[in-house]
Order: C-alpha cells, then sequence, then structure tokens
C-alpha cells in the first residue's frame, strides 16, 4: 500500500503577489513604546496582591538582571507579531533590555512580511478554500532563499533572515525584529518544525538548509540559556514549540556543567498551557530560581510590562 504513495511535487505550485493580497494585520495597527509619564503612579495604586504583586516582581526581576548584566531573554510565537507588538519588542532590545529572542518559524514569516510590506496575517478560511493559503510569492520565494543562502554562509536561520532584510532594504525593517536583532547583533534564533510554515510548501524551500540552520540556532540559543543563571526567561504566546526548546536547552546545558540555576521564568498567555506551565514555569527552576504567570491578552500585558519596567529605569535613571 505504501509504495503507491510518492513525495509530491511543488513545482506546479501557483503564487500570488504579497501586494495584493488581503492581510488582517496593517502597520497603523502597530503599538508604540511607552516612554516616561504618570505610569508610575498608576502602578503603585494597584493592591498589593496576587497577580499585581507577581507583575511587580517580574518588573524587578528584569532591572536586577539587566543591573547585574544577566541575560533577558524572550522567548516568542507568532501572535505577539500579529497583534502589533514588534515595536514595542524591538525598543526593549534597543534599550538593552532584551538581549536575545527566540522565535518559532511562524515568526518569521510575520516578521519578514510586515517588513517588506506593512501588512501580515491572511484571512486562512477564505484563502484556504480558495487553496490560496500561503501561497504568497515574495514570502516563499524570498524566505527561502534568505535562508538557503544565509546557511551556505555558516549562519542560522535567523541572523541569515535579519541579515537579508538589512541588505534587501525593506521599506518597514523598522517593524522587523529580526532586523533589529542583526543590526544590533542580539542573538535571534529560530525554531522550525518542517511542515508547520507556509514557505514549506514552495518549491524553493529545501529541508537540508532548513534543518541544518534551525539546528545552528538550537545550538546558539543553548549558548544563551547556558548564562541565564541571575536572568529571565519570557515565554510570550508559544504554547508548544519554545517550551520544548528551553526546556531541552536547560538539559543539555546542564549536562555540560553550565551553572543554569536561580533564574527566573514568566509565561504570558491568554490560557496557561501544559507545556508551558511544566517547561517553562516548574520543571527548569525546581533546583533553584522563581517563576510566574501572568495570563491576559498579549496586546494588553506586554505593553504593560514593558511599560513598567521602563518606567522604573527612566526613574532610577533620574534619581
Amino acid at each position: 500500500m505504501a509504495g503507491k504513495y510518492k513525495p509530491i511535487s511543488l513545482k506546479g505550485v501557483k503564487t500570488c503577489k504579497l501586494k495584493s493580497r488581503k492581510s488582517k494585520v496593517r502597520l497603523d495597527e502597530a503599538g508604540t513604546p511607552f516612554n516616561k509619564g504618570e505610569f508610575r503612579e498608576f502602578l503603585d495604586s494597584l493592591p498589593e496582591i496576587l497577580a499585581v504583586r507577581d507583575f511587580k516582581a517580574i518588573v524587578s526581576a528584569v532591572i536586577k538582571a539587566r543591573k547585574k548584566d544577566r541575560p533577558v531573554v524572550l522567548g516568542m510565537g507568532a501572535h505577539p507579531i500579529k497583534v502589533g507588538l514588534s515595536p514595542v519588542i524591538i525598543n526593549l532590545m534597543e534599550r538593552d533590555v532584551i538581549t536575545a529572542v527566540a522565535m518559532n518559524g511562524a515568526c518569521v514569516i510575520h516578521d519578514f512580511e510586515l517588513g517588506l510590506m506593512g501588512h501580515t496575517s491572511e484571512d486562512v478560511d477564505v484563502e484556504l478554500c480558495k487553496g490560496t493559503f500561503g501561497m504568497a510569492d515574495e514570502t516563499g520565494r524570498e524566505l527561502n532563499k534568505a535562508i538557503n543562502n544565509g546557511v551556505k554562509k555558516g549562519l542560522g536561520i535567523g541572523k541569515a533572515v535579519g541579515d537579508y532584510m538589512l541588505k534587501r532594504k525593506a521599506p518597514y525593517k523598522h517593524l522587523s525584529i529580526l532586523s533589529a536583532a542583526s543590526r544590533l547583533d542580539i542573538p535571534a534564533t529560530v525554531h522550525v518544525a518542517i511542515g508547520t510554515d507556509i514557505i514549506h510548501m514552495h518549491p524553493e524551500a529545501d529541508g537540508k538548509s532548513t534543518g541544518e540552520g534551525s539546528m545552528r540556532d538550537f545550538r546558539l540559543f543553548a549558548s544563551v540559556i547556558s548564562s541565564l543563571k541571575g536572568g529571565v526567561y519570557i515565554n510570550l504566546g508559544s504554547a508548544v514549540i519554545l517550551p520544548e526548546v528551553f526546556l531541552k536547552a536547560i538539559a543539555v546545558t546542564r549536562n555540560l556543567k553550565y551553572d543554569v540555576k536561580n533564574f527566573t521564568t514568566v509565561n504570558m498567555d491568554f490560557i496557561q498551557h501544559y507545556r508551558c506551565r511544566e517547561n517553562v514555569l516548574r520543571r527548569p527552576v525546581i533546583s533553584g530560581g522563581s517563576s510566574y504567570a501572568l495570563t491576559g491578552h498579549h496586546e494588553i500585558m506586554f505593553p504593560l510590562l514593558a511599560a513598567a519596567v521602563m518606567e522604573k529605569i527612566n526613574s532610577e535613571s533620574c534619581s
């Protein structure tokens, strides 16, 4: 029975122009970073109980980590980009708060489209019924080219795509987290499950390059995690891939005798999923550390956290 099936050919795939594809997320909907104002008074007015206490503990952990030159690592799914958080995240990178970023494969898609066209996120229901879902020409062709060529140069996927965006002079590259990472020389890693992302449906996709690039990024991510003692790891909107990758990075670095203990982990999501609870909040800190769950909409909760951190930094720099 199995003998009658052969790998499907992607040569006949029909694409469409990204510019003409209807997108649900546009640049004019993106958030803007909070700088300074009266936010501290608002924070001080909150009750000192439950989630507020956790929220303030996270802010303190981030500030303490950066004061001691310890890493603050953001692991993220694609949803934060789709709800307009890229400028907020990039601002934290530029202000030396976020020191490393780890993404799943979907993040790269939306980061690239937003940086190239200023819009992203197609209507899956409509496009899937028409047989055109995931078939934007530029996304499939250029991203695979960036990955394939970057891997040939010895790069991982994150660096390959970030460098490509900068070299291409994408008109909205200021909205691209990967572009910012390349510009700022911040580690940005991409962790891919083959077959999960739309660019895998295009004929330019090369599994060897994608796999090699993602493996390089895992090793780079593990290097970042090896120095996590005293730092903070934030999981933002990844329910499966990043919690699993984070746990394996913890495992391999401890196996190699790095002192990866006594750090803070945070999970931010609308629902607290099993893997996030176990692989981010519980298992990594059994031997030392703290963990916090912030439950709520990304587009509200993460800007609040970013604003609280920046307000505290600004207030301390003025005192």
